[in-house]
């Protein structure tokens, strides 16, 4: 049985889900409602751990999380070129961009491509857009000129 036929029957600990769980959860997001997630549930689920589950969910058409998932992909974007973030996160970062690049529909196409302006020019990160959600909710490419 597919994750996506099955029931989901929550988290055994919101904070620091399962990738199997978090799959779970966003093929049936209405079982436990985004305003019921901890605080700033987005932020500490889009890190490493999960990025490859995230990944997949924001790739899939069909889920129903999908933003959702898009949108912890920018996080973990913006997180992925700070001046200190791990080179293993850099190298897993660019993986992304190019798989989003090479398979992705336009909405991962806009997000490979600001990724890739992001990481020419790290100065261009604004908080509202990048981790706030404004280019999920606004979708749109970034030019490599523009402040």
């Amino acid at each position: 049985m597919a994750v996506r036929e099955s029931t989901f029957y929550g988290f055994a600990n919101p904070v620091d889900p399962r990738p199997e769980e978090l799959q779970g959860w966003a093929y049936h997001p209405e079982s436990v409602p985004l305003d019921a997630m901890p605080p700033d549930w987005d932020l500490l689920i889009a890190g490493d751990v999960l990025a490859p589950t995230l990944f997949e969910l924001a790739m899939d058409r069909q889920c129903p999380a999908r933003r959702f998932a898009q949108h912890c992909m920018y996080i973990y974007a913006a997180d992925g070129v700070r001046q200190n973030a791990t080179n293993q996160r850099k190298r897993r970062l660019k993986k992304y961009v190019e798989r989003a690049e090479e398979v992705g529909d336009e909405p991962m196409s806009i997000w490979a491509h600001n990724c890739r302006v992001l990481m020419s020019r790290p100065e261009i990160f604004d908080y509202s857009d990048w981790i706030e959600g404004g280019l999920v909710r606004h979708p749109r490419r970034l030019g490599m000129f523009r402040r």
